[in-house]
């Protein structure tokens, strides 16, 4: 198979990732960064944005997908770059945006749950 397949698989399987943190976060009626925001993925954008957004990630993962080539989940190296693409993007958001909401790169501990 052609490289630029495994790729178009890799780059879907990172924008399917993207969607799932603003279509959650629009679901549920909150503001979330979005590259629209004020500044770019730093500001927050509304749920509907973030709703917006998250369906455009969809359907670009789609048709980087399923559009190039013969792609079939059952085909370990077709699933296995989608995967990997999906797992990079996870990682990137987690570190990103765990800077904003108390995950990732806080440094800081809950002194309340140890009692202090």
């Amino acid at each position: 198979m052609p490289w630029h397949q495994y790729l178009s698989y890799f780059l879907g399987g990172m924008f399917v990732s993207n969607a799932i943190p603003h279509l959650v976060s629009g679901m549920m009626g909150r503001s979330f960064q979005s590259p629209f925001a004020s500044p770019p993925g730093q500001g927050l954008s509304s749920s509907t944005v973030n709703v917006l957004w998250g369906a455009v990630n969809i359907a670009l993962g789609y048709l980087l997908i399923y559009q190039v080539g013969d792609f079939d989940l059952r085909v370990t190296a077709d699933a296995g770059m989608a995967g990997l693409g999906a797992l990079l993007m996870a990682i990137i958001s987690a570190r990103l945006f765990g800077r904003f909401h108390g995950g990732e790169g806080s440094g800081k501990t809950n002194q309340s749950s140890r009692g202090e």
